[in-house]
């Protein structure tokens, strides 16, 4: 008899207004690698006491590791696809990789829950990380993203969500994670607000204010839409997005947080060499021509049983 997929964490949560995202560093000492492994079996708990405060707010939190993070605190097996992340592109429009060793993705419909979450999270680690970066999203009009285009559409939903995302069999020591790759994006709204809208609506592949696709004899092989549709043996593969835009208009930076989850690294992956490399190689996502990928990180999420676990490891 098949053993049941160990329930995932919250990587299929309901969208929410709000999100933080953390990517941090281990520090170096002898007793960092005992401190966060203590903290996996605390997080499931903490994220309990701060969502029980506003029971409708729909607190989650999500945590990843590095394959540098994974060997340090938990040792072999790895799971089976991680790796540390692979850049693409050249010079002046590349997917960098950047440092990060654990990933916190808070998300809530309140932006105090996350702030308080993040808070006692943090706190809990004091000493044993530095943090590398942290953003804090919100959820746009209608949906959209910084740049005027509603963001997610195709996502999957119900049970193909849970399909696309979550390890199965192929990786029994690990069914129930998933692999999630995020980056930082910063957009020249300047220059791109300077397009008319049937310009940019060429860029993206679907139509600005109504959000439908653009018929295949018009949309350009170079739009956003065309090079991250990702296809194997015939068949779509889909990921589940859940960017958030973000941005401080006093110091004139708007951008966007990219994350994406998935089964496998692979179709992440696929997306990226598509847009900065291009399909075939030069015909690379023209929205690389407005918005610069500024860090990216590839993380694997364990099972919420897993996670409690490895304290012990």
């Amino acid at each position: 008899m098949t053993s049941p997929t160990p329930d995932p964490q919250a990587v299929c949560s309901p969208v929410t207004s709000s999100a933080i995202f953390i990517v941090a560093s281990l520090n170096n000492g002898a007793d960092v690698a005992q401190k966060v492994r203590g903290w996996c079996a605390d997080i499931a708990g903490l994220t309990r006491s701060v969502g029980k405060r506003v029971p409708s707010g729909n607190l989650s939190c999500v945590c990843g590791f590095s394959a540098n993070a994974w060997d340090l605190l938990f040792g072999q097996p790895r799971p089976a696809s991680l790796h540390g992340f692979r850049e693409f592109g050249v010079e002046g429009r590349r997917a960098v990789s950047t440092p990060g060793d654990i990933l916190l993705h808070i998300r809530a419909d309140q932006m105090d829950l996350c702030f308080e979450l993040a808070t006692q999270l943090m706190s809990a680690l004091d000493g044993a990380v530095t943090v590398i970066d942290e953003v804090q999203g919100f959820r746009y009009f209608d949906m959209r993203s910084i740049i005027g285009f509603v963001d997610g559409t195709e996502n999957p939903v119900g049970r193909k969500a849970l399909d696309f995302t979550i390890v199965g069999d192929e990786d029994p020591s690990f069914s129930g994670g998933s692999y999630v790759l995020v980056q930082k994006y910063l957009h020249n709204m300047k220059a791109w607000n300077a397009l008319s809208v049937e310009a940019q609506e060429k860029v993206i592949g679907r139509t600005k204010l109504s959000d439908i696709e653009l018929d295949d004899a018009v949309k350009p092989s170079n739009s956003h839409s065309a090079l991250t549709t990702i296809t194997k043996d015939g068949e779509e593969v889909k990921i589940l997005r859940d960017n958030m835009p973000f941005g401080r208009p006093g110091a004139g930076e708007f951008g966007t947080f990219f994350i994406g989850y998935a089964r496998s690294p692979q179709p992440l992956e696929q997306m990226l060499e598509n847009m900065f490399v291009g399909n075939p190689p030069g015909n690379y996502d023209r929205l690389l021509d407005f918005s610069t990928a500024v860090t990216g990180n590839l993380f694997f999420t364990p099972s919420a049983d897993l996670l409690e676990d490895l304290a012990e490891r």
